[in-house]
């Protein structure tokens, strides 16, 4: 199970472009970025226990390389389950990412500030 929860936790993701979970694994298709380093570089910033804290250097380098609108059309319910789509919008944001308010992604909708 904490390896399922390693997997998903990217996002994110921010994270989590053409997302398909299976077995614990994260495969991604179709969306720009290196959803691999948002797993390895950004999964400790949108967990959703423990408090909101920016996130890395390699982190941002690795957001500013994803296509949001893209990997927030993939996001099931599973990965809302994991980590905190508050967070993942923070951290996007944090890292210089514009992410347009009211955008959904998952079934969140990023709020004005």
């Amino acid at each position: 199970m904490a390896v399922f929860k390693t997997h998903c936790i990217a996002l994110a993701v921010l994270v989590v472009a053409g997302i398909v979970i299976s077995g614990g694994r994260v495969s991604a298709q179709g969306c720009q970025g290196d959803l691999q380093g948002l797993i390895s570089q950004c999964s400790q910033y949108v967990q959703k226990s423990g408090a909101k804290t920016p996130p890395s250097q390699p982190c941002c380098t690795v957001v500013k390389a994803v296509n949001i609108p893209c990997v927030c059309q993939y996001i099931t319910k599973q990965v809302e389950q994991i980590i905190s789509m508050e967070k993942v919008v923070y951290v996007a944001q944090y890292c210089g990412k514009t992410i347009p308010h009211g955008m959904k992604c998952g079934s969140y909708t990023v709020p004005k500030e």
